[in-house]
């Protein structure tokens, strides 16, 4: 017997365990994706990718504004799923729609739970400096990425991986993983697993203001945090009164002594957090808390992202100046 899929997901991070299960043969009776939104200067109605590839595969998809909706409650009802595929959806879902599929309502989510439990789990893993992560797919409750767990794949976070690209690999590894999931919950054979509630952390919905560099920081958690806010939110700092976004950048091994020159007010070690202290080799080597920060790429206020290179060719950046507000 054909087994029935409710797909519920809207970003780009859930289209490929959208295709996943229909290369698979499941059924989609319904996606259930947000409404279209607003995006871009001109504030033009943009769907979701979810929605995209659900078109372009005819399927129904359905955009409620309010998931209480007595009236959207009684079509997933009509729907009649075997099981609900929840993948980055956006909203916190209530009994009355968990509890439609007769089956169950499976999450593919995108951490090794308990741990990052929440709405950024790919860039709080990267944020942490953790080394590993992973996938896993649960059974669903009313709580917060709290439900029973199903089974987990492992991934390692390479050294300078950014949470986008991050993202890439785990989108693909949660496709696969749910089709195994559903394969397994029709066999028979996985048994669901209570998380442990000690080991829970979390990762709450970032905003751009979570993107401001901290200079007293060490250059490593610095490091981490352009790495897991890219590509979005993004990280930044102050310079000359002006925004400047930090892009791309790495821990600086120890600089030259003729790197530091007689313009620094401070030497090496007394130099204060934010302390410009080399401009050569194209970089532009920032003093943290503890270490180096060598920045290699960054966006001036209204402007073009460009090379730290590019940027010292058309800015006077001297050594002893500072980055982030002067305290």
């Amino acid at each position: 017997m054909a087994v029935k899929i409710l797909f519920m997901g809207t970003p780009e991070f859930a289209v490929p365990t959208l295709e996943a299960v229909i290369e698979a043969g499941f059924i989609v009776v319904g996606v259930v994706t947000q409404p279209d939104r607003p995006k871009g200067r001109g504030r033009t109605l943009r769907q979701s990718p979810v929605k995209a590839a659900a078109l372009a595969h005819g399927l129904e998809v359905l955009q409620p504004e309010k998931i209480r909706d007595a009236a959207f409650i009684a079509k997933l009802t009509e729907l009649a799923p075997d099981y609900t595929v929840v993948i980055a959806y956006g909203r916190i879902l209530p009994l009355s729609v968990l509890s439609i599929a007769k089956k169950g309502s499976i999450n593919v989510h995108a951490s090794l739970l308990p741990r990052w439990r929440g709405a950024a789990p790919i860039n709080y893993a990267v944020t942490a400096g953790d080394t590993v992560t992973g996938v896993t797919t649960m059974l669903m409750d009313e709580g917060l990425d709290t439900g029973d767990m199903l089974l987990k794949r492992e991934l390692t976070i390479g050294s300078t991986e950014t949470a986008g690209e991050l993202f890439e690999r785990l989108s693909a590894l949660g496709a696969q993983l749910l089709v195994e999931t559903l394969n397994a919950m029709e066999a028979g054979t996985v048994e669901p697993e209570a998380q442990n509630e000690q080991e829970a952390t979390y990762a709450p919905t970032l905003k751009k203001s979570d993107g401001r560099i901290d200079w007293h920081k060490s250059a490593e958690e610095i490091a981490n945090l352009v790495r897991g806010f890219s590509p979005w939110p993004g990280t930044y700092t102050e310079y000359k009164g002006k925004l400047l976004k930090i892009h791309a950048g790495h821990v600086a091994a120890a600089i030259r002594e003729a790197d530091i020159t007689v313009n620094t007010p401070n030497d090496f070690k007394d130099a204060a957090p934010g302390t410009v202290l080399s401009t050569s080799m194209g970089a532009v080597t920032v003093k943290c808390g503890s270490g180096l920060y060598e920045v290699t790429e960054l966006q001036p206020q209204d402007k073009r992202r460009m090379a730290s290179a590019d940027f010292l060719a058309g800015h006077r950046v001297g050594i002893g100046e500072r980055f982030g507000s002067v305290e």
